[in-house]
């Protein structure tokens, strides 16, 4: 897929290395088309890594795709340097005037806070409204997808020990919705989280369609509002060693944590890991851009509603 997006954007040699077709402003104004304006709030404090993953999922497709990173303004990064956010984003107050045509919002690490805790919550609760009048379909991943449960529908979270930290098998539960078009009836995909939702909470929601789930993970994806709000609990888009990244990172903080389940080979820690997610992770983000953003946004973006 041609990304437009900077040529001094980190994640831009990454890509184009892995030969990814990113395409520069000045070609992608030769093409009479109208790009898919894309928004990615990204609320993970490894801001270049996660930009990085998601781009890399969004380029599986023929579409002309245009992204704005955003951040929000009521919280300062302090694992992301500061002329890479300077340079490279844009806060909540620069774009809500913006329409687009798909709105993504990122994972954090904070799901054991209350989400009214959370520095940035009212800003976070602005964004989320504006976000149905302003963006056609809204992916949210992980923490931003029980974020939002929460805020749009009142589904509460719960706290669980020890962490879920592994790859878990997932079912399909609605095999004829188009976001699962190419998938199997069983699925991978990896999880990191301190909570988790109830299947029987999403249930009690008229406006909401448990999607996939999984024995060990739960709900994994939830529709509502006709694929205009998607909730992923998950993280598809994780390289693969970012699980051992984060399995690492806590041991050496003295954390013990479990060793990531149906991760390492033979979940032995010293051998690499087995990547069993990655073609649904694909799927999952092409079929999102085909037919809930591309297929069904109208031309005149400016005319959502």
């Amino acid at each position: 897929m041609p990304i437009k997006i900077e040529n001094s954007l980190p994640a831009c040699a990454i890509l184009e290395s892995e030969n990814i077709f990113v395409m520069t402003q000045y070609r992608a104004m030769t093409q009479d088309i109208r790009p898919l304006k894309i928004g990615l709030l990204n609320l993970m404090p490894t801001k270049i890594a996660t930009e990085t993953q998601l781009l890399r999922c969004l380029s599986n497709t023929p579409l002309q795709i245009e992204i704005d990173l955003i951040q929000t303004a009521s919280h300062v990064s302090k694992n992301t340097p500061g002329d890479h956010l300077f340079k490279f984003y844009q806060t909540f107050d620069q774009v809500r005037d913006n329409y687009y045509d798909g709105f993504i919002i990122t994972g954090a690490p904070i799901e054991r806070m209350p989400f009214e805790e959370v520095d940035y919550w009212p800003e976070m609760m602005e964004i989320m409204e504006w976000t149905k009048t302003h963006v056609h379909s809204t992916l949210h991943i992980c923490w931003g997808a029980q974020a939002g449960l929460y805020y749009h529908y009142g589904v509460p979270k719960y706290e669980i020990s020890p962490k879920l930290s592994g790859v878990y098998k997932h079912r399909v539960l609605c095999p004829k919705e188009s976001l699962f078009r190419g998938f199997d009836d069983v699925f991978y995909a990896p999880h990191s989280r301190f909570t988790t939702i109830h299947s029987e909470d999403i249930r009690k929601v008229p406006d909401l369609t448990l999607m996939a789930e999984s024995d060990k993970a739960g709900p994994y994806i939830i529709l509502a509002r006709n694929g205009r709000q998607i909730f992923v609990t998950g993280h598809s888009e994780y390289d693969p060693d970012t699980l051992a990244n984060e399995y690492y990172r806590d041991l050496n903080k003295g954390m013990n944590p479990n060793i990531p389940e149906n991760y390492f080979q033979d979940d032995d820690p010293s051998k690499p890991p087995v990547v069993s997610w990655r073609s649904h992770a694909m799927l999952l983000y092409t079929n999102w851009l085909n037919y809930y953003v591309y297929q069904s946004t109208p031309y005149d973006i400016h005319q959502l509603a």
